[in-house]
């Protein structure tokens, strides 16, 4: 396992003095129920330390970025850079998937359940490399494999409100208001994961998932759009 993580330190030029750390970062609580004698703690208390520290850093580096935006389009486009669908895909890009430690039942998900884990993961490494070494070398792992999608995020505007263009869309072309329900809430309240479907009339258009609601709704918002082709 050492000469495993080994390879992933060199992939994202990052040495950890603490090896036990990095483990725990990959290490799902599903994979504890296998392996009990391990005697390290699984990593979703390294994911709420790690999703603190990559708001701050993502935080400051936008409020430095673009002095005269106001704060609402400064959320939006943080929440863009830090939502489930690209922390996962940049953990997908650095391998991650590969190192993960899951259940075997777990590792044969890989729909939406596997990006949530990979987002996660991320998260927990974050956080471990803040335990390990302190905030300037999080900050700089952030601003290697985050910060430099900022650019395209701005420039396609990916940071689009999803719901506010779905419902002019939806006003314009079907004289419809959509709402939206809640569908499902799983996990404990440190790790919630949201299903909710958006609606016109009684008509689900598309369902989404989110880490809260308001993700949820932003991602059945923008399945809705491609789902109706008015994207």
């Amino acid at each position: 396992m050492e000469q495993q993580f080994a390879q992933f330190e060199g992939r994202i030029n990052y040495i950890f003095k603490n090896k036990q750390l990095l483990t725990q970062a990959f290490l799902h609580r599903s994979y504890l129920n296998e392996h009990r004698e391990l005697g390290i703690e699984h990593n979703e208390r390294l994911e709420f330390l790690g999703d603190a520290v990559l708001e701050l850093a993502v935080t400051e580096h936008l409020y430095r970025k673009f002095p005269e935006r106001p704060e609402g389009e400064l959320t939006a486009f943080r929440s863009a850079l830090v939502n489930t669908n690209t922390l996962a895909s940049i953990a997908g890009s650095l391998g991650m998937g590969n190192y993960l430690l899951l259940s075997r039942g777990e590792e044969q998900d890989t729909g939406r359940a596997r990006q949530y884990i990979l987002a996660n993961t991320f998260e927990a490494l974050v956080g471990a490399i803040y335990l390990d070494q302190g905030y300037e070398p999080a900050a700089s792992f952030i601003s290697h494999t985050i910060l430099p999608l900022t650019d395209e995020m701005v420039k396609n505007r990916l940071w689009q409100d999803h719901k506010s263009l779905f419902q002019e869309k939806a006003q314009e072309i079907e004289s419809v208001t959509p709402s939206y329900r809640t569908l499902e809430e799983v996990g404990p309240d440190h790790d919630k994961h949201f299903t909710v479907g958006v609606y016109l009339k009684d008509t689900c258009v598309a369902t989404g998932k989110g880490k809260s609601k308001q993700e949820a709704e932003q991602d059945a918002a923008r399945l809705g759009l491609l789902a109706r082709k008015w994207e």
